[in-house]
């Protein structure tokens, strides 16, 4: 990361009623003496005229200043609450840019600035990108179950689990002919690990319904051509997304909508109709339908007849799957077998609410007790599954002697410190925060 004292437009999109700048760094309190005139005091929202070099005017605005250790960042830390027009943000920067030692922060540096100093862990940093992007109410509540270090507790108490065991292993090994050291490490401890290691496989269990919150749950729309897939798309999203006519094979590629069901989010994927084809861009479109098959967490199975033989449309796919008839205002309401599951038809909206409850049946279930202190990313479950099978290595390895079994466990404390940062973890640094925006 690079040196020096950033600024950064943190607030939305222009123009905007109020604009908001951060400055961090050890040249801020000089750069806000210099735009202001002088430096508010600690944690005091002043309102203040903000200069340019040359002593003109730009804005009057509220400013507020953070000292280091103790702001966002670690560093002293300004804001500027300025009117949001384009030129007078454009105006402000560009008088931040003239100050030496100055300069426009990359992206999510802020963000990065508090991990390295401290302020943040991994998974609270990544719990703050989330916050940012989330669209429905799950989504929020679990990044900001994550942002708030609920996640990284959970994790802090099992590391100090494991770093217990070792003490008292190590203990033994080198105390052994002291009275006050237990004579027994497996009386202590191995039993607490036993305990650890369910806990992490329950926790670890759910990591599928953590990515679901946060990525969605994706939803494929599938069938043979004129199923009426895209007029699904069309009616669940309320609006025109997809081309709609009697001609098969109009839908060449993926379409995407996202949906809000209950606070969750529904990624609904409409898909080229299944049908052998001498057409090249067609046939590229059924590729794509089978890609998009293989990454669905559940798939739509449409067609306006009774579609006996899944198997010829769903390929790979062996998850689950909704039988729906369409056009049941054309073909009739009542269900022709016990095979379908749901009949629709998108001019009447009947069967609709239906097939939307039907969907939320697949929304995993979070409403009780510290249900959001879930694994949303495979980098967490696959430090949790290092962890604990490195716990169950040192369970059951008892004869190859203490010492490797302690050496099993500081590699499950390691594997546990790596999702949230406390250990090795620099080559994550640019992945992760090049998720974040300038300015945050």
């Amino acid at each position: 990361m690079r040196a020096g004292t950033i600024f950064a437009l943190s607030s939305g999109g222009l123009p905007s009623g109020v604009a908001v700048i951060r400055i961090s760094g050890p040249d801020c309190r000089t750069a806000v003496a210099q735009l202001c005139g002088a430096v508010p005091s600690e944690r005091r929202a002043s309102l203040r005229s903000i200069r340019d070099r040359n002593g003109d005017v730009i804005d009057q605005g509220i400013v507020m200043f953070f000292p280091g250790p103790k702001s966002f960042s670690g560093e002293d830390c300004a804001e500027l609450q300025i009117h949001g027009g384009r030129a007078t943000v454009s105006a402000v920067l560009a008088a931040l840019g003239a100050i030496d030692g100055l300069r426009p922060a990359e992206a999510g540096e802020f963000s990065r600035r508090a991990f390295l100093n401290g302020r943040m862990d991994l998974v609270e940093v990544e719990g703050l990108a989330d916050l940012i992007a989330a669209e429905t109410e799950m989504q929020r509540r679990l990044a900001a179950e994550q942002a708030s270090g609920g996640l990284s507790r959970l994790y802090d108490s099992w590391a100090k689990r494991l770093t217990h065991a070792r003490a008292m292993i190590e203990a033994e090994l080198d105390f052994a002919d002291e009275d006050d050291v237990p004579g027994s490490v497996a009386a202590s401890i191995w039993s607490d690990m036993r305990a650890l290691s369910q806990d992490i496989f329950n926790h670890t269990d759910g990591a599928r319904a953590g990515e679901i919150v946060r990525d969605g749950l994706k939803v494929v729309i599938a069938g043979p051509p004129n199923a009426g897939k895209s007029s699904l798309l069309n009616y669940l999203a309320q609006r025109d997304v997809a081309i709609v006519t009697d001609v098969p094979g109009t839908t060449r590629d993926v379409l995407h909508v996202d949906l809000d069901i209950g606070g969750y989010a529904v990624r609904l994927s409409d898909t080229a109709g299944l049908r052998e084809t001498d057409d090249v861009v067609e046939r590229e479109g059924i590729r794509r339908t089978h890609l998009s098959l293989q990454q669905a967490d559940l798939v739509l199975l449409l067609s306006d007849d009774d579609m006996t033989d899944a198997a010829d449309f769903l390929g790979n796919f062996s998850g689950p799957f909704l039988r729906i008839r369409s056009k049941s205002d054309i073909l009739g309401e009542t269900l022709p077998d016990s095979a379908i599951d749901v009949m629709i038809s998108t001019k009447s909206g009947e069967g609709i609410d239906d097939l939307i409850e039907r969907i939320r049946a697949y929304l995993p279930t979070l409403e009780v007790g510290n249900a959001l202190a879930l694994p949303t990313r495979a980098r967490h479950r696959d430090g949790l599954v290092a962890c604990r099978q490195h716990i169950q290595a040192a369970l059951e390895n008892a004869s190859a002697g203490l010492d490797i079994q302690a050496e099993h466990l500081r590699l499950g404390g390691q594997a546990l410190g790596r999702i949230t940062g406390r250990v090795d973890v620099e080559n994550l640094l640019d992945v992760i925060f090049s998720e974040f925006c300038i300015g945050k």
